[in-house]
């Protein structure tokens, strides 16, 4: 899944969070959706604006960032 296609980062929206194109929902507030639980159908009940692309590409960019990160020890 190419998230670019469908995430986009706006200054100008939710102070620059990822987003879904086209809207106002977070990256972020989707994942959380679906760690609490909710299913994809729920989400697109609730959310007649998204697609089920929409949420993979959420899922998708999660993914990217999370490979992205680097993590290093702490000398003790």
């Amino acid at each position: 899944m190419d998230w670019q296609t469908r995430i986009t980062l706006d200054p100008n929206i939710l102070v620059g969070k990822p987003i879904i194109k086209g809207t106002r929902l977070a990256v972020e507030f989707i994942i959380d959706l679906l760690a609490q639980g909710w299913t994809t159908d729920e989400i697109l009940r609730n959310y007649p604006g998204i697609t089920l692309e929409d949420i993979q590409a959420c899922l998708s960019y999660a993914s990217a960032a999370l490979k992205a990160e680097k993590v290093y020890a702490l000398p003790t």
